[in-house]
């Protein structure tokens, strides 16, 4: 198993818009680099807040997650570049980036150190081999103070791993539940 340079990101990896990593003053980087693939946040998040709009106890539960937990906000409608995320809560978010994974690579996402040294992490399963869509982030703030995470810009790397032998079974072949994904994903479970 290698990892993919980004020459070989350039030619076997899906991704849509595709930008090269060039300094841009004032912006969290984002783009292709030498050994993977920093992507942007996009506009639109899902903020966790600790109460549900309904009222009652609040219990977070990953088979029967209740939307109620979470505030959807959009930056273009706020006429802002970022968002603020509460201490010691978290956001989901997509990706700008659509991916389209090969059937012999699988990718490992982790959080740029720009955000990890404010406690903001962000935590993505694998892409699994011929998964396909835009990525649902989670951004935690591991902080007791409110942070700001900004739109359209750098959050986290995508590094991909190319096997040397191509799977029995892929993501697409078992029909994945968050195959093809669009808007902010909440858990499923099938």
């Amino acid at each position: 198993m290698s990892v993919l340079c980004d020459t070989q990101i350039r030619e076997l990896i899906g991704i849509e818009p595709f930008q090269e990593n060039t300094k841009r003053a004032g912006k969290v980087s984002f783009g292709v680099s030498s050994y993977g693939y920093d992507v942007r946040v996009g506009s639109r998040f899902k903020i966790f807040t600790p109460t549900p709009r309904n009222g009652g106890m609040a219990v977070v539960d990953p088979k029967h997650f209740n939307d109620d937990f979470m505030v959807e906000v959009d930056t273009n409608d706020l006429g802002t570049d970022h968002i603020i995320i509460p201490p010691n809560s978290f956001a989901l978010c997509e990706t700008v980036e659509v991916f389209d994974i090969p059937r012999d690579v699988l990718a490992i996402c982790v959080g740029k150190s720009t955000y990890a040294r404010c406690g903001l992490i962000v935590n993505v399963t694998p892409l699994e081999p011929e998964w396909r869509g835009k990525v649902t982030l989670e951004i935690s703030n591991t902080t007791p103070l409110p942070a700001k995470v900004y739109a359209n810009e750098g959050i986290a790397q995508l590094v991909f791993l190319k096997a040397d032998r191509v799977c029995a079974v892929s993501y697409a072949d078992k029909r994945g539940k968050y195959q093809d994904q669009t808007g902010l994903t909440l858990p499923k479970v099938d």
